[in-house]
């Protein structure tokens, strides 16, 4: 759109061929002097004779540009578009003179900055918008790069009298030039733009669950594609398999993407056990080989490293699955690492080095062990180490690199031309919307040390039929509405369970009468504090009481993704939010309008499209992991892997809160991490010294992240809908994730780059009278626990 806009401006030279005499006059409001017209000069185009060029004819030339060279996908109604365009503008020397690669390429690059996804299909306005945009660049059938500049860098054909707001294209350095368009140069100035766009609000975006695009990684062409089918509740059981496989692909791209699965050029000793530090392998000169499950067959006495997802058998017994097939697990001498480092349940993706001993051998507890290939393989696998598969960083997923000396942000390889929530790519927007976020997030940053605008507040287990929890809500928004004008959080975030029993399946007492009273008492609450209504956004994120879903589980574990509350019961609540927007009109301010959104768990929130991205789940996770984990034999003082002392300096303490809280715990030295080898002197640092508060955590959040997915749980345990699993990934992973976990200690700390949070219940267990929650700070990307006496 933007693109139109800046063709409209050029020169119609058919308008106006004469040179009227002005008139003086007041009332004509025309100059005194007459007006000198630009002369245009008519150069002479060569012609070019149209062919109907066949779609099979340009396919290999439009496989090598748009595939292997921009990591493309053409449909097959594109590829007869672009045929006909090619033919039509470029005639019989298209492939003599070669010109349609340059066209090909040029279209290539302008879909690519427009933001668009990795398929380009032949339906819609996006292909044919860019066909005219490359149409007006192109003399003779080739491509002129000064009419290219025109169009794309000017308003106007006199550069000199350019506005200074606007960069050409030509003066734009690489980085710049990879931007979209409509964003390019975007200036913030005090007159350039309207008050709306100062306010960090104005640059939030809620993707829900259900409306996030479904992605699915092609592990042949290593891409993610867009998955052709529409989405179903009830789809084919084919699905199913399709959601086990993009999981394992994740994880296995990821993996062979680590330097301790990189074979070297140089040869290595291999060592006989698994040392990892915290998230990496721990790679003393050596590399990580893995093997399929099939290949194990015809190898006994061999040592391996698998990738498998844990699970058990019809028998009971505990095997290890991956794409090729299926081998039983004996763990009777198995370690994990780190040692009480991360939990491992059925469900989950893991790494086992151990020993194959063929079904000859040992007999094996299995059904079918004689299956081979794609069933199960006779034999056992004797686990001498498992593991988590390695965790990615944000920034190496998306190939971002940031230049400290010059403060600059590029992004080059990894997946940055991947649109993964809908608010355009890295490669397009990244660059732009993180220059943006300086200038907007660092106006609203006060210097007493109050970050005013860009907090997020993070509330968790609102149960709005419990009186202390009314009271210790009013106390929060008391805190907040004392502050200084102007300086109101951007969004407050309430999550469930917002009734402490499914009262929709007749639990505790009322039903769904009584739960829409629980939203209008609410509605009487947030009504008294106004000021914060019409400046903030608040999201609602359900727990597994809340209907509709409750209705038949009656508390237990319900379906995942799950959608909002039903708008039956939230009418008071909006009417809230519109009574106080409509008394902040009267003040005539130019400020985004208050605005409540009821979203699904789990649910995203973006801020200047691709820079920031925040993940609110909502589940009793700590609670079933430690149902469902396996367990170890005790370790051997003496033989016990040190691994977990090493992976403690992902942890780093931060200062102890000005304010009495507690200790945030902040990884300080994760910009720098790399694979660190175990040292022995570091022993004395055991998880004795850390509190148990913080060691849980530490052990969630790892578990979590290293596995990519929000529910890494079998389906019986934890249903998924098939066809919307890709909204439980965590890949990449994102600028910051909230577990509301009300059995899990609260904390906020940060791995990988990762900023996890949980603000614990509302209401804090043990403590009378105490109100809790956790205050997200947008500019440094970090939150902190606070309380409150009520």
């Amino acid at each position: 759109m933007a693109a139109q806009t800046l063709f409209s401006f050029s020169e119609a030279p058919g308008i106006g061929d004469t040179n009227p005499i002005p008139s003086s006059s007041a009332a004509f409001g025309t100059p005194v002097h007459p007006i000198r017209r630009k002369e245009s000069s008519k150069a002479t185009t060569p012609s070019i004779l149209p062919i109907a060029l066949p779609p099979a004819t340009l396919r290999p030339l439009a496989f090598r540009t748009f595939t292997k060279k921009h990591n493309l996908t053409l449909t097959s109604s594109a590829l007869q578009t672009i045929a006909t365009f090619i033919g039509t503008h470029c005639g019989s020397g298209w492939r003599e003179e070669g010109l349609a690669e340059k066209v090909l390429d040029e279209m290539a690059k302008a879909w690519k900055k427009n933001g668009s996804s990795v398929i380009v299909p032949g339906e819609g306005s996006g292909l044919a918008n860019v066909l005219r945009m490359v149409q007006g660049c192109m003399v003779g059938g080739r491509i002129v790069p000064q009419r290219a500049l025109s169009r794309h860098g000017s308003l106007v054909h006199d550069h000199s009298s350019a506005s200074p707001g606007l960069t050409r294209l030509d003066s734009l350095s690489r980085d710049d030039s990879q931007q979209s368009l409509g964003l390019t140069a975007l200036e913030l100035g005090d007159n350039e733009e309207d008050a709306q766009s100062h306010s960090p609000r104005y640059w939030l975006r809620i993707v829900d669950a259900f409306e996030q695009p479904r992605l699915t990684y092609n592990a042949t062409q290593k891409l993610f594609e867009a998955v052709g089918k529409p989405a179903s509740i009830l789809p084919d059981p084919s699905r199913r398999m399709a959601l086990l496989r993009d999981r394992y692909h994740l994880v296995h791209q990821r993996l062979l993407r680590n330097e301790a699965f990189q074979t070297s050029a140089v040869a290595v000793s291999r060592s006989k056990t698994l040392q990892r530090s915290s998230s990496e392998m721990g790679m003393p000169q050596q590399a990580y080989k893995l093997t399929p499950i099939a290949n194990l067959l015809g190898r006994s006495g061999s040592t391996h490293v698998l990738l498998g997802l844990l699970g058990t058998s019809p028998t009971g017994n505990l095997i290890l699955s991956d794409l090729t097939g299926s081998i039983a697990l004996d763990l009777q001498h198995a370690r994990p690492v780190p040692e009480d480092g991360a939990w491992f349940t059925p469900g989950m993706i893991v790494l086992a080095e151990g020993l194959y001993e063929e079904e000859g051998s040992v007999s094996g507890p299995g059904l079918a062990g004689d299956g081979g290939v794609g069933g199960t393989i006779g034999g056992l696998f004797h686990v001498a180490s498992v593991g988590g598969p390695p965790c990615e960083r944000r920034d190496v997923t998306l190939g971002v690199t940031d230049n400290e000396k010059g403060g600059n942000t590029t992004a080059a390889g990894g997946f940055g031309w991947t649109d993964f929530l809908g608010v355009g790519s890295e490669r397009a927007n990244g660059t732009t919307m993180r220059n943006l976020e300086k200038k907007v997030l660092g106006k609203h940053h006060l210097p007493h040390g109050s970050p005013g605008k860009s907090r997020i507040i993070i509330l968790g287990e609102v149960n709005l039929d419990s009186s202390k929890t009314i009271e210790a809500l009013k106390q929060v928004l008391g805190v907040y509405a004392l502050e200084e004008a102007g300086q109101t959080p951007m969004a407050f975030i309430l999550a469930g369970n917002f009734a402490r029993y499914a009262v929709l399946a007749g639990g505790g007492s009322g039903g769904s009468i009584e739960y829409k009273e629980y939203f209008d008492s609410l509605a009487s609450v947030l009504s008294d504090y106004s000021t914060i209504l019409e400046d903030s956004t608040f999201v609602f994120v359900p727990g597994d009481n809340d209907p509709w879903a409750s209705a038949f589980s009656a508390g237990a574990a319900t379906i995942l993704p799950k959608r909002p509350v039903p708008e039956m019961y939230t009418s008071r609540v909006k009417r809230a939010f519109t009574t106080a927007n409509a008394e902040a009109k009267k003040s005539n301010e130019q400020k985004p309008k208050g605005e409540v959104i009821w979203s699904t768990n789990p649910s995203r929130l973006t801020m200047f499209g691709p820079a920031q991205e925040l993940i609110i789940f909502r589940d009793d996770i700590s609670a079933r992991l430690r149902r469902k984990a396996l367990r170890f034999s005790p370790a051997d003082e003496s033989n016990a892997p040190e691994a977990e002392s090493a992976g403690q300096s992902r942890y780093e303490e931060n200062s102890s809160d000005p304010q009495g809280h507690e200790n945030m715990e902040i990884d300080h030295a994760i910009e720098n991490a790399e694979s660190v080898v175990p040292n022995p002197g570091a022993k004395e640092m055991t998880s004795a010294r850390i509190p148990s508060d913080l060691h849980s955590a530490r052990k969630l959040v790892k578990t979590v992240l290293d596995q990519g997915n929000l529910s890494p749980f079998p389906l019986t345990d934890r249903p998924v809908l098939w066809d919307f699993g890709g909204s439980l990934n965590l890949y990449p992973l994102p600028t910051a994730l909230v577990l509301m976990d009300p059995e899990a200690p609260p904390f906020a700390l940060t791995y990988e780059g990762c900023h996890a949070m949980n603000p614990g219940p509302l209401v804090a267990p043990g403590k009378r009278g105490v109100a809790q929650w956790i205050e997200y700070d947008a500019r440094t990307r970090k939150g902190k626990l606070r309380d409150v006496r009520f």
